[in-house]
């Protein structure tokens, strides 16, 4: 097949530290190029891809000057796409919603993978008006708020084979890694470490738009508790050497997290989660398998005294089983195929 995967341009595909959607693009298209289809990217100009690469600027907009005037070049990015629209058998997006306008004029099949929540207002009246577009979701708790959208399936996320290694042993410290975001949980995170006696270090961004909570909240919590340590935000190679040393990932996150990709990072290291019971968790973590999924503090911090009961090999078997590359393709492969033997709407129609 001849795919083009359109990446939002706020990361480089694969993103330099952080950045989940960018990081399923890559692995995503460079599964598919080792499968042998014909894939182009739409994406940033410093990302690294074995798939012909068209950018759409220079470099990921979130280290750069021009982060707050992305529309901008996602609208020229667009362009590129609708120019080339006749080269392609399908077109798989992932810019969330800013492409809709785009993909009904392309006049071949496409399906757009929602990455983010979706319990957002008047986003129901947007995939409502947009019903002829298909959509994947990452987890069926996504989908939750928006029942009647046109969801064709949900594909969970899926790593490289190679990329995360199994570590049988563990080190002495829990891991917080992600976003200092209120709802991302690193307070809960810290004082679950506090109350469980146990070391904790923290990989994280801070986005400008919370320096202020990290300033204020956060940052007063590390230096209230001399075991914590904020390690800063990492790359893939330090990010998994980071995961697989941690006695477990802690993730009480206070939102409905679409899919977590750390869970299943965590996991194929060996190493298991304390997860709160929101959003995609319980699709993800098997409750005493590879990890424990929890509603309280009390109950992280007993899951925590506990986590050696957990066998790390079993939680890489769980994600070897559930949670590979090969998986996740082989199910966009499938909703590829389906779509292009349906043909767009207007061919259907005609």
């Amino acid at each position: 097949m001849r795919i083009a995967q359109v990446a939002p341009l706020f990361e480089s595909v694969p993103p330099k530290k952080y950045g989940g959607t960018e990081r399923i693009v890559s692995y995503l298209t460079e599964e598919l190029v080792e499968q042998g289809h014909e894939v182009t990217l739409f994406a940033s100009g410093d990302s690294v891809t074995r798939a012909k690469l068209i950018p759409g600027c220079a470099e990921g907009l979130r280290l750069g000057p021009g982060y707050a005037h992305h529309h901008f070049l996602h609208a020229l990015l667009f362009e590129q796409v609708r120019q080339r629209a006749q080269d392609f058998d399908v077109f798989h997006f992932h810019t969330e919603t800013l492409h809709f306008f785009l993909a009904r004029t392309l006049k071949r099949p496409t399906v757009t993978t929602l990455h983010g929540r979706l319990d957002l207002i008047h986003l129901d009246r947007l995939l409502g008006e947009y019903r002829d577009l298909p959509l994947i979701s990452i987890s069926d708790a996504q989908r939750k708020p928006v029942p009647s959208a046109n969801w064709a399936r949900t594909i969970h996320h899926g790593l490289p084979q190679h990329l995360p290694e199994y570590e049988p042993k563990s080190g002495g410290y829990l891991a917080f890694l992600g976003r200092i975001s209120p709802e991302k949980g690193l307070d809960r995170a810290i004082e679950i470490a506090a109350a469980a006696g146990l070391p904790l270090k923290i990989a994280a961004k801070v986005d400008p738009s919370e320096v202020h909570y990290y300033e204020s909240v956060i940052r007063p919590l590390i230096q209230k508790h001399p075991n914590v340590e904020f390690v800063g935000e990492l790359g893939d190679t330090l990010k998994f050497g980071f995961l697989k040393k941690a006695r477990a990932l802690l993730f009480p996150i206070c939102w409905p997290e679409p899919f977590g990709l750390v869970l299943i990072e965590a996991m194929a290291c060996g190493t298991p989660v304390v997860a709160f019971k929101n959003g995609s968790t319980p699709e993800i973590v098997e409750d005493g398998r590879n990890g424990f999924l929890v509603n309280t503090i009390e109950d992280a911090v007993q899951c925590v005294r506990s986590i050696d009961r957990v066998d790390r090999e079993e939680c890489r078997r769980i994600w070897e089983k559930r949670f590979s590359i090969k998986r996740c393709v082989a199910s966009y492969v499938n909703v590829f195929e389906e779509l292009i033997r349906r043909g767009t709407p207007e061919s259907t129609q005609h």
